[in-house]
This record gives structure tokens, sequence and C-alpha cells, in this order.
């Protein structure tokens, strides 16, 4: 699965960007948990910051299917030499917090999780998270292609698509994730002018002031100056 293919996945996806928030679980060991407060912190309401403690303070997975999570998510985004993995990213935490402040996704994320336990049981006797790495990803192969996929198995890939939009916008709503694509936001830049032509057609000019103070350009004499019936001064 390519990481740069998933953001199709993202902007497609049921989860839109406006979740850019970092997460935490319970743990207080959790790398990302400092990171999430701190996060939280900013622009926040009082009301709004005591839901959000409380969210923190609350856990959903049980250790069991947070691994199951932290499996899936590397699997859908891994390591590769341009970023780190979706666990790498806090991806799990973030799901984890999906779980609390939108409930309508602990059902689906549950059963789901339950689904490819017994799937996992069915096809090798072993626990999904038991299973080797290849194990792993062949079982996921099987319900990450919603055209490709058997009817038996239409429920797992309902909820693979959640859990991938999920990851989708974990990981690339993180630091990393956005480092990952290159973007840079809105940034300053170096206005040279109106263009000379556009200048001479209305008869305007720029006066020693402006150009002195406010265009920023190797050599000024290059924007030409014009009277107001339109003659070139200079």
């Amino acid at each position: 699965m390519d990481r740069r293919e998933n953001i199709k996945v993202l902007l497609a996806g049921t989860m839109a960007t406006s979740y850019l928030l970092s997460t935490g679980c319970k743990d207080d060991k959790s790398p990302h948990v400092s990171s999430v407060k701190d996060s939280l912190s900013y622009g926040r309401t009082a009301e709004e910051k005591l839901v959000d403690e409380k969210l923190i303070g609350e856990t959903f997975f049980s250790d069991k299917e947070k691994k199951m999570v932290s499996v899936l998510s590397d699997i859908i985004i891994p390591k590769d030499d341009v970023s780190g993995s979706a666990t790498e990213a806090g991806v799990p935490d973030f799901i984890e917090f999906m779980m609390k402040d939108y409930p309508k996704f602990q059902t689906p994320m549950r059963g789901g999780l339950m689904w490819l336990e017994n799937k996992s049981i069915r096809d090798y006797d072993k626990s999904f998270t038991d299973l080797s790495h290849e194990q792993q990803t062949a079982l996921v192969e099987k319900i990450a292609w919603p055209d490709k996929a058997e009817q038996e198995d239409k429920n797992g890939v309902k909820f693979f698509n959640l859990i991938r939009n999920l990851t989708c916008t974990g990981f690339f709503t993180s630091e990393m994730g956005i480092k990952d694509i290159g973007y840079v936001g809105n940034r300053p830049n170096q206005w040279d002018g109106v263009p000379e032509d556009v200048l001479k057609k209305y008869g305007l000019s720029y006066d020693e002031k402006t150009l002195a103070q406010c265009l920023k350009i190797e050599d000024q004499q290059k924007i030409a100056r014009w009277d107001d019936k339109g003659n070139l001064l200079d």
C-alpha cells in the first residue's frame, strides 16, 4: 500500500481534515500525551478544556484492541525512507481519542476488531496479534479492496474502510505526516510590484517612497514610471 496513495483516501474518505487534534490516552507514559495536553490547551474555552480533559482521562480500547489497532495502522502506513510509521506519528492514540470524542465510531470499531480476531482464528487458529507480519498482511488484503473482497468478508471491508480513514487522517494531520507530503502552508514571499505592462496600460507609476520601502527588487529601475497621460518618465 503506497503511502501517498493514502492521501487520496484521506481526501475522499468519510473523515474530514477538520479532525486536526493531536490525541492521547489515559496512560501518562505515552510519548504523545504531553503534546496532546499542550495542543488542547490553546484556543479552547473553559468548557471545552473540561471536555477534553475528561476524554483524555478515559480509556476505550483494551490492551489487546490497542495492539491490534497499532498493527493495522502500521500495515496501512508503514515506515519508509521519508518518515516513520503510523504508530510513530501517534495514530493509535488519535484513534483512541476519536472513539471517545465521536462515540458513533465505537460500535463499528469494536465490532470490526472482533470480526478480524475471529477471522484470524478461523483461518490460522491464532490470535491476530500472534500472526506473522505476512499472515497479518494477507488477512488485511482480503478486506482492503472492496471490489475484490468475498461476500463473506463484506463486514470486514466496512471495518477496514473506517480504520483506514482514521489512520490516514491521524497520520496526515500529524507533524510527521504534514512533513511527509511536503505541505508548507501560507508563507510570505517577495512581491515585485505590479507588472510594467499593467502600469503602462493604466497610466500609473510608483513614487520614490514606495519603490524604496515597499518593493524589494534587485533593480528598482526595472519598474518603469509613467505620468498621468501614459508618457514614460524614465
